[in-house]
């Protein structure tokens, strides 16, 4: 086993649970861990044989372009289209933060995470 993470991903969008936070967007970070089996992949070299984090970026960024309210459901949302694109995934922890959120006080940034609902490696068919 291991885990695959990216850390820090930066994106300007237009999420919030008030309506002018969707009008005038805000900066956003995300840290994505995956854990899957990279044992293939560390022995043979070879890119399909593990999780392409290429691939898991393009996916968090087309989340991040849809607008949401929470940021719960922004992570639910990242867990969901990452599980789709790599089933063989077996647990995914996904952190949202936001920066500067209208709070009526100083804050750096509000962050949530979630780990998905999944623990189990996917049932072999056959």
């Amino acid at each position: 086993m291991g885990i695959i993470s990216l850390e820090g991903l930066e994106f300007f969008a237009y999420h919030g649970y008030y309506d002018e936070e969707q009008k005038i967007g805000n900066k956003y970070s995300i840290d994505i861990a995956i854990k899957a089996d990279l044992n293939r992949a560390a022995q043979e070299d070879r890119l399909s044989l593990t999780v392409n984090y290429e691939v898991v970026y393009k996916i968090i960024a087309d989340v991040m372009k849809v607008k949401h309210r929470l940021l719960e459901h922004i992570a639910y949302k990242i867990i969901e289209a990452v599980k789709e694109q790599f089933p063989e995934i077996l647990q995914i922890t996904v952190s949202v933060s936001k920066f500067n959120p209208p709070i009526g006080g100083v804050c750096e940034r509000s962050k949530i995470t979630i780990d998905s609902p999944f623990s189990l490696p996917p049932v072999e068919e056959g």
